[in-house]
């Protein structure tokens, strides 16, 4: 998920009976970003994630 569309994550885990919903959040815009830029991006979602499972 990236920044721009949190809130709109949030909201749809609402709507769908799990408010509160964990989920891993990068940096917006992706299309833009450099090879160093999604490196950087992906490493910080699997840090993000491991921090999420070791949640559940």
């Amino acid at each position: 998920m990236t920044t721009r569309f949190v809130s709109a994550a949030e909201l749809m885990s609402r709507v769908l009976g799990m408010p509160g919903y964990a989920f891993a959040v990068i940096g917006h815009p992706v299309s833009s970003a450099t090879d160093d830029g999604l490196r950087e991006m992906a490493r910080a979602t699997i840090e993000q994630a491991h921090g999420l499972w070791a949640l559940a």
